[in-house]
């Protein structure tokens, strides 16, 4: 044991005391050698076209091959180029086309990520659109209003919408909704209802926008980030000015006081609803079986929603849903999966919400197989799971039992058709390595490369994990070359553990040559994260 320990300092040692002979040697051949006097080859005599190029193609950076276009984007600003000119000669130079720049796979990359400050932002977005062929569309735009907003950037707002207006792009609705839901998120509640009195950012409030209609977003707005209160008195304030309110407006009042279980509050705004001449919709009566359930009322709420039923309202899915989520609050699944049978039964087909609640409940219940049998349901159905919703089913099954649940899952979803995020692939290969399945683990783990999911550090270590736990050292060695090749540096637990079964089975030169390959990939990642702290991109 004690020649084990010692056997990577001397050949450390012996390996480092030629490497140094190596190099002094070589200084030394140099500073001896005068540099050989090469004549220049006869140059063959040509035309040369002294017309110069109009338009010369900017010359992209050296290191665009190694960074991806957000990146190369973003780090003009690291520069910090004088003026606005430069700066946009600078963003022209990273050989990417405004285009390109506006595209939805490039733009929340570049205003999201990073520490990018509101001028910048500002200025990025100003190039992009200036240069841009087409003017994009309001929906582009409002990638950078809503990234100014939540990085509480208000002062930089107007600018931006002011570089909108001048290429011909109109804010509507949905651009208030968004710099109102950001004033609302940032504490700045007072702002935000001065907006439909005072007009800040020039939407056009009571002319080019219906002053109703504003005040629904605002309505809305705040029921949605826990000022109902406020909303409410805005709502009575609306009475007494006359403005002729519609159902939105309470329902939105009323779904906020919903999520928080205010029966009492519920029956009034229905009473005022009545008063004003408006009849409550299938809205209103969800609303009130979702704020009865989760007063844990589950009996109110099915009279409610059979009365539905006597009074000429045919229920619909939303009703359906809010009565499943009533009897999910309570605990009750089985009767959840009476009214789901229920819907079948009478024609009104679920939707993707009654699916996702009622296998989440299932999942935190560890009813797995009744999970499953809504999830074929669903496939069966035609409706297919978001990205997001695999993930969340996948990542309770990993956390208990066996993964073979969370396999049928993934391998259901990607038989229908559905994509798989690059979290549930971690999240599979973790718990699958842990049990030991190595060949489903490769298998998964080409897969994950066919869907173009670049690996990373966390998955090369659970590769190698879960191939040391079944005794495949050597092609765990085979998987930390690779790793070292696309410069991903393995973990010391992880690589600590692959080291000792090596020395275990008496494989002392591979782990020697492992140990070499190591220690130096480590030295370039030390060297790379040091650059990169200090905004280098090496």
């Amino acid at each position: 044991m004690a020649a084990r320990r010692l056997l990577p300092l001397r050949f450390g040692r012996s390996y480092s005391s030629s490497a140094s002979d190596m190099v002094v040697s070589s200084l030394r051949l140099l500073s001896s050698t005068p540099p050989p006097q090469t004549t220049p080859m006869p140059l063959r005599p040509r035309s040369i076209d002294l017309t110069p190029d109009p338009t010369p193609p900017p010359r992209p950076l050296p290191t665009a091959p190694l960074l991806s276009a957000a990146d190369r984007l973003r780090g003009v600003f690291l520069r910090k180029p004088p003026g606005r000119a430069a700066l946009h000669r600078a963003l022209s130079a990273t050989g990417l086309d405004a285009a390109t720049a506006l595209s939805p796979e490039v733009l929340p990359g570049v205003v999201n990520s990073g520490d990018i400050g509101g001028a910048a932002t500002v200025a990025f977005f100003d190039w992009a659109v200036t240069n841009s062929k087409l003017p994009p569309s309001v929906d582009t735009c409002n990638i950078v209003i809503r990234a100014l907003g939540r990085k509480k950037f208000f002062a930089f707002l107007d600018d931006a919408l002011q570089i909108m207006r001048k290429n011909g792009i109109y804010p509507g609705l949905a651009t208030l909704a968004i710099v109102v839901d950001s004033l609302v998120a940032a504490r700045q509640v007072s702002r935000a209802v001065r907006m439909l009195s005072t007009d800040e950012f020039g939407f056009g409030i009571g002319k080019a926008c219906h002053r109703k209609e504003a005040f629904t977003v605002l309505i809305r707005c705040l029921s949605r980030r826990s000022h109902v209160g406020l909303a409410s008195s805005l709502l009575q304030a609306a009475r007494k000015e006359l403005l002729e309110l519609d159902n939105h407006a309470y329902n939105e009042v009323m779904g906020g006081w919903a999520r928080s279980a205010r029966v009492d509050k519920l029956e009034e705004f229905l009473t005022r609803m009545q008063e004003d001449g408006l009849v409550p919709d299938e809205v209103s009566h969800c609303h009130i079986i979702e704020a009865l359930g989760r007063a844990g009322q589950a009996e109110e709420a099915l009279r409610v929603f059979e009365n539905m039923v006597h009074r000429g309202c045919d229920p619909t899915t939303i009703a359906y849903n809010a009565l499943i989520s009533t009897f999910i609050s309570v605990g009750d699944l089985d009767r959840c999966v009476k009214y789901y049978k229920d819907m079948m039964d009478k024609n009104c087909p679920p939707n993707i919400d009654t699916y996702y609640k009622i296998i989440r409940a299932f999942l935190k219940e560890r009813r797995v197989a009744d999970a499953l049998q809504i999830f074929d349901d669903m496939l069966t159905q035609g409706i297919l799971p978001e990205t997001g919703m695999i993930t969340s089913f996948i990542k309770p099954l990993c956390t208990f039992g066996p993964p073979h649940a969370a396999l049928m899952i993934y391998q259901k979803s990607m038989k229908a058709g559905c994509v798989v995020s690059f979290k549930a692939y971690k999240l599979l290969l973790e718990r699958l390595a842990k049990f030991g399945k190595s060949g489903t683990v490769l298998k998964i783990w080409e897969e994950m490369q066919e869907c173009g999911y670049p690996s990373d550090k966390e998955i090369y270590e659970f590769i190698v994990n879960g191939l040391c736990n079944v005794g495949k050292v050597d092609a765990a060695v085979s998987v930390v070359e690779e790793s070292l090749r696309k410069d991903c540096c393995l973990g010391r637990v992880v690589y600590s553990k692959l080291n000792n079964k090596l020395l275990e089975m008496n494989k002392v030169e591979t782990a020697y040559n492992l140990f070499k390959k190591v220690k130096d990939a480590r030295a370039l990642a030390n060297s790379r994260n040091y650059c990169r702290a200090n905004g280098w991109h090496p």
